[in-house]
């Protein structure tokens, strides 16, 4: 019980009680069970549902006139809204993780319209980045050669509580007309800032792995292959669109 106390991982969607709450729960929605594989098989199946929906509003933005604006609005509001109840209403799971995967994607694929059209050639490097961070995090995760300590994980919880600050003081600084330019802009500063959050947000992917393993071997009901899709999906999301934004300070200071 004591290592299932100290479980932490940065990732909001995946909290200390995630795990433990639901396996409390789970003779009440039935005998079966969490299994990395079927986590595996969801985030695989969530993450081809975001690629289809990101690649139509992609091709959308290609097209003069087309309403991409509305259908990326629709993706970050409704993307927002089914994180929330998702992470509320965990047993929903199943239901709200494919939903959330389709609305990110309809998000994203507007967003990185917008990305390429003023830095031609980013998006498919941001992509191969991002899936690039997740293999190679993924082999270093399963070789241990990246333990997720408890220091390590205080570390990174630490830092992406320090990260969504910045970040919440900014956005309410825009209500304002004001900005940090020092995190926003190309300088040397502002790179290394994006580089820090990359990193932090590639760390978080560690923690979801370990997290993830902690439920399965705590005999989580099966819904949480679900849940556990959707952690990692919210990571993912984070960890592409802060290497567009690292990518294209690199751009602009060319």
């Amino acid at each position: 019980m004591s290592t299932q106390l100290a479980l932490r991982s940065g990732n909001p969607a995946l909290t200390a009680d995630t795990f433990r709450g639901a396996t409390m729960a789970r003779r009440s929605v039935g005998d079966d069970v969490m299994t990395i594989g079927g986590t595996v098989n969801k985030t695989a199946m969530a993450l081809v549902l975001l690629m289809v929906t990101a690649s139509y509003t992609w091709n959308l933005g290609s097209q003069p006139g087309s309403a991409v604006g509305a259908y990326t609005m629709v993706g970050v509001l409704g993307g927002f809204v089914t994180a929330m109840v998702t992470v509320f209403k965990k047993t929903w799971a199943p239901i709200t993780t494919p939903l959330y995967a389709a609305l990110e994607g309809l998000a994203l694929g507007g967003i990185s319209v917008a990305f390429e059209r003023s830095y031609p050639g980013i998006v498919s490097e941001a992509v191969f980045l991002t899936f690039g961070t997740l293999g190679a995090l993924l082999l270093a995760y399963r070789s241990g050669l990246i333990k997720p300590t408890e220091n390590f994980k205080l570390g990174i919880v630490a830092a992406t509580g320090g990260i969504a600050l910045v970040y919440f003081v900014s956005f309410v600084m825009s209500f304002f007309g004001a900005s940090i330019p020092l995190i926003h802009g190309n300088s040397t500063f502002g790179v290394l800032f994006s580089v820090f959050v990359v990193a932090i947000a590639a760390l978080n992917l560690v923690l979801d792995f370990d997290f993830i393993e902690q439920g399965a071997d705590s005999g989580a009901p099966k819904y949480m292959e679900w849940y556990g899709a959707f952690g990692l999906l919210v990571t993912l999301v984070w960890l592409y669109l802060e290497i567009l934004r690292l990518l294209s300070k690199l751009q602009e200071r060319r």
